[in-house]
């Protein structure tokens, strides 16, 4: 099955609690706005690994490419 960016959107949202978040994608490479309270207090590449931690071994197995970009909800206000 491919990958697509909603099956991505629902694996992050599952592990991560998400204010905003859209997954755009060509089935290769995607990009991600994800917006969250855990990353408050984090810096950039602990941000990721949140994210890399709700993705688990998909990251491995089907994500070849994921852009993130991770803000605080305070931030994506700003």
């Amino acid at each position: 099955m491919a990958t697509t960016p909603e099956l991505i959107h629902g694996y992050i949202s599952k592990g991560l609690e998400c204010t905003h978040l859209e997954v755009e994608g060509d089935g290769q490479h995607f990009t991600a706005v994800i917006v969250s309270p855990a990353f408050g207090g984090k810096s950039r590449i602990q941000r990721h690994q949140l994210v890399y931690g709700a993705l688990g071994e998909r990251m491995r197995e089907e994500i070849h490419a994921l852009s993130m970009k991770t803000l605080t909800p305070d931030e994506y206000q700003g």
